[in-house]
């Protein structure tokens, strides 16, 4: 099990929001955060995924987003 944390600033979510969920939804994901912070906008989104290379490709997938970053760990 995999826990995948994306951010992006609040300029990119604005631009490219639909996209990200569409990635979202074509992965067997469980979506377990989602933050908007205060100060800046930027957004935090952290999912959940079984297979390791579902979240290798998640993870790709997010960041051929312009300024969208991911990483992820054991959960």
């Amino acid at each position: 099990m995999w826990r995948v944390m994306i951010q992006c600033s609040a300029e990119s979510w604005s631009k490219h929001a639909p996209a990200f969920k569409a990635i979202a939804a074509s992965y067997a994901s469980t979506p377990l955060a989602s933050k908007k912070m205060k100060e800046d906008e930027r957004r935090i989104m952290e999912y959940q995924i079984e297979d390791l290379g579902a979240a290798e490709e998640f993870i790709e997938a997010c960041m051929a987003l312009d300024g969208f970053t991911a990483t992820f760990e054991a959960f």
